[in-house]
C-alpha cells in the first residue's frame, strides 16, 4: 500500500493526515514518528511556519527515504499582536514529553492573558504550512486558515492544542469549540483540513 510519512508524535494529527489524504488515495497508510526508526529531529527554529515545515519535511525524508510531511502551525491572536504564532506548541515554556500537560499549561496561561480583554477584541485565527519534501527533491507548500475568536472557558473533549478555547466563526452562532465539532466538520474548516485538502492532490499524483 502507498506510505507517505508524517513528521510528527501527535496521534490526532496523523490520524487527521489519514482520513484527509484518504479522500484522493483510499489505501495510503500514514505513518508518523512512532512508526519509523529513530532519528534526530531539527530545532524548530525557524521564525515563520512555512519555514519550521520545510525544515521538518527535509529532515524527515532525508532519514526515511519516503514522501514526507510536515506542518508547523499556531495560533495568532489579535490582542496579543498575533502571539503565540510560531511559539504556540511552547507558549507556557519547554515543551514537555506529555502532550496533553502542555495543552493544559499552555491554554491556562492564555486564558491569563486575555482575562481583561473584552469580548469584540478576543479575535483570533489558526494558520498553518504544510510541506511536502519528495526523496527526488521536490517540494510543495501549501497553507490554511481558520477564523475566530478566543472564549473563556475551556469547552470539548476532542481535537487538541487550543481548541478547546476557540470558536470558528462558521459555528460562531451555536458556540461551539473547535474541540466539539466531530472529526468530519472540524476538517472541513481547519486551516490544517484546508491545507491538505490542497495538497492531497499533489501526495495521490506522487504516490501513484
Amino acid at each position: 500500500m502507498p506510505e507517505v510519512f508524517l513528521a510528527s508524535r501527535n496521534s490526532k494529527k496523523v490520524a487527521e493526515m489519514q482520513r484527509i489524504l484518504a479522500e484522493h488515495v483510499p489505501d495510503v497508510v500514514v505513518l508518523g514518528l512512532d512508526d519509523v526508526t529513530p532519528y534526530e529531529e531539527p530545532v524548530e527554529d525557524q521564525p515563520t511556519f512555512e519555514g519550521n515545515a520545510l525544515l521538518k519535511a527535509r529532515a524527515a525524508v532525508a532519514a526515511t527515504g519516503r514522501p514526507s510531511v510536515a506542518d508547523d502551525s499556531g495560533l495568532c491572536v489579535d490582542a496579543l499582536n498575533g502571539m503565540p504564532g510560531v511559539l504556540s506548541a511552547r507558549w507556557s515554556g519547554r515543551r514537555g514529553t506529555d502532550r496533553e500537560e502542555v495543552d493544559t499549561r499552555n491554554n491556562v496561561l492564555l486564558l491569563d492573558q486575555l482575562a481583561d480583554v473584552p469580548d469584540e477584541r478576543r479575535t483570533a485565527h489558526f494558520t498553518c504550512a504544510v510541506a511536502l519534501c519528495l526523496p527526488g527533491g521536490e517540494e510543495h507548500v501549501v497553507h490554511g486558515r481558520m477564523d475566530g475568536r478566543i472564549i473563556r472557558e475551556q469547552r470539548g473533549a476532542g481535537g487538541f492544542g487550543y481548541d478547546v478555547l476557540f470558536v470558528a466563526d462558521e459555528h460562531a452562532a451555536e458556540g461551539l469549540t473547535s474541540a466539539e465539532l466531530d472529526p468530519a466538520e472540524k476538517d472541513r474548516i481547519s486551516h490544517r483540513g484546508r491545507a491538505l485538502r490542497e495538497l492531497a492532490p499533489v501526495v495521490a499524483r506522487v504516490l501513484a
